[in-house]
Formats: structure tokens, sequence, C-alpha cells
């Protein structure tokens, strides 16, 4: 890749990243009021895409071979046991994770 191509390359992310940010304050400004169907959207997608990542995680176990999806059932576990404690996404997904690393590479390897 040449100067010219990574300098236009750079150009189009920074351009693309800017816009996807500052689009929504220009099309939805503090003074008007968001429309009800963007609120909805707001409200609803977070839990949505959480089940999108919940189900791409775990589309390619197998159950019919070892480990079983053990590990990855173990994972799962922990991520809603930790999150019902302490009531933090980040945390709890961090901590399903991490054991699910530890399991498949030491435990399940």
């Amino acid at each position: 890749m040449s100067v010219t191509q990574s300098i236009i390359t750079i150009a189009a992310v920074v351009a693309g990243t800017m816009l996807t940010r500052f689009i929504p304050f220009l099309v939805f400004p503090e003074r008007k009021r968001t429309p009800k169907s963007i609120e909805f959207l707001g409200t609803i997608l977070p839990f949505a895409m959480t089940g999108l990542l919940v189900v791409y995680s775990l589309k390619d176990t197998v159950l019919t071979a070892c480990p079983y999806g053990i590990p990855q059932a173990i994972a799962v576990i922990l991520v809603v046991v930790v999150h019902w404690w302490k009531h933090n996404m980040m945390l709890s997904l961090a901590a399903g994770t991490i054991a699910y690393m530890i399991l498949i590479q030491t435990v399940f390897a």
C-alpha cells in the first residue's frame, strides 16, 4: 500500500467514524423531542444485541462430541450468576470470557 493509499484509507476511516458520531446529534438536536420509535429502539436494542451475541457465541457448540459443550455451559452459568450477584454486565462478561478461555486451554485441552 502506497503512502497516498494509506492516507486515503485513514481519511475514509476518520470520516466514517466522525459521521456516525455526529449525525445523530444533527438529526436529533437537544431542543427537539426524540421520536418515540427511536426511544423504543434505544430501550430494546441493548437486549437484542445481547441475545444476538449469545446465539452467535454458542452457534458452533457441538453437544455430541467431547467436551459436549461443558465449557460453554460453565461460562454461561458463570455470566448469569455474576450478573445476578453484581448487576454489572462488563464484570459478568469478563468473568465468563476468562473462565471459558481457562477451561478450553487447560481443563478441556
